[in-house]
């Protein structure tokens, strides 16, 4: 019998990150704060730190993650170079290592092997993955075999740091000089460098712990993801994150024209002028009955203990027969328009009573649905025996 006791590895400490997201911020407050008092803040200061917070952020959110990790669109070269300058200013690593992480994350989410697993604390999918080496220290890049075709891709990999510093410290710092002299070159680097980088570290991060945390689940509850408002307003739009574990090659995130989704809006506006192009959508039929789903899902684990399984069973084929029909009704409708504009005067007519009809078929399936749901939620009287 052995006597030899198990014990932990030891905490291996990434000091090169650790470093840096701890002095950041610290650097960041003591030098906006001697910056203001001696020179006093004017609007260059505050324009370097926007032009660079959303040049940085979208070029992380857009760039990073929907064009190069999900193929959400394509892009033209003009575009994924400014994406890749300044991603790397945003100091989160080269597009290779950010994609890597991200699409193991989306194929192990809240499981082990998702290198910002929610499930091990707000904390750890904050940032503390990032601080702690966990891994033999050899990056496995199988995942990003077609990213790393790509020679801008490639050639951002190889100079990361140095771009990254050039791009996030230095450029900033050379633009306030330009306008103002060396009290704007500070004011440059202090909040186009140093104020920015820790807006833009924390709202990316925000999504991997807070929108994971806090929020709605209507599209899937098989992870932990959540949409979120008011976390989309901090983070270009991504926070709306349960709808894109659920569809994660859209090129949305917030689906609806009102949602707020700058990088949504991004992407759609260079596509006018074709600079992007095969833009993804989830068809509507699609999005529609994983809400259908989600709601039937809920309210059954919820009323499974009201209920006998034949009963259940009943549900389960109502419910399914609403999202079936529903699907089929969303296709057609789909189909319908489509053809509107392309048909003649007296074609027209006719599309447009099926259009018609359609919807008032669609709202009979939605009440029909509704109405399942509330009888699940009564319990069952049995007759006095």
């Amino acid at each position: 019998m052995s006597n030899t006791i198990e014990t932990k590895d030891p905490i291996k400490l990434n000091w090169i990150n650790t470093i840096f997201l701890v002095l950041t911020p610290v650097l960041a407050l003591i030098g906006s704060i001697w910056h203001g008092v001696t020179y006093g803040i004017t609007w260059v200061e505050l324009s370097i730190f926007f032009v660079w917070y959303f040049a940085c952020g979208l070029s992380i959110t857009v760039g990073y993650h929907r064009l190069f990790s999900h193929r959400s669109h394509q892009a033209i070269l003009p575009l994924r170079i400014l994406y890749a300058l300044f991603g790397a200013g945003a100091f989160q690593n080269s597009i290779l290592e950010w994609c890597s992480d991200h699409r193991r994350h989306h194929k192990e989410t809240d499981k082990e092997g998702d290198p910002y697993n929610a499930s091990r604390g707000f904390w750890w999918s904050h940032f503390f993955w990032i601080l702690i080496d966990e891994d033999d220290g050899k990056v496995d890049y199988s995942n990003v075999r077609d990213l790393q075709k790509d020679w801008v891709i490639r050639l951002q990999h190889r100079f990361i740091f140095s771009i990254g510093f050039l791009v996030g410290m230095v450029a900033p710092a050379l633009v306030g000089y330009a306008i103002g002299g060396i009290p704007t070159a500070i004011g440059g680097f202090v909040w186009g460098g140093l104020v920015r980088t820790v807006f833009v570290h924390h709202g990316t991060f925000l999504i991997n712990s807070a929108a994971h945390v806090w929020g709605k689940q209507s599209y899937t509850i098989n992870n932990s993801s959540k949409d979120s408002q008011w976390l989309a307003f901090f983070t270009f739009g991504e926070g709306y994150h349960n709808f894109h574990h659920a569809f994660q090659a859209d090129y949305r995130n917030g689906i609806r024209w009102w949602h707020w989704d700058p990088s949504k809006w991004w992407i759609r506006a260079w596509s006018l002028v074709k600079f992007n192009s095969n833009l993804k959508r989830t068809p509507t039929a699609s999005i529609e009955t994983a809400k259908m789903r989600t709601s039937y899902s809920k309210i059954a684990s919820k009323s499974e203990k009201q209920h006998s399984e034949s009963t259940m069973s009943m549900f389960e084929t109502r419910s399914n027969e609403c999202i079936s029909a529903m699907r089929e009704a969303l296709r057609f409708l789909d189909d319908k328009r489509s053809q509107l504009n392309k048909s003649s005067s007296n074609a027209r007519q006719i599309i447009v009573k099926q259009i018609a009809h359609t919807k008032d078929k669609i709202m009979s399936i939605n009440s029909e649905f509704q109405a399942i749901l509330d009888d699940m939620m009564k319990p069952t009287v049995y007759p006095a025996v």
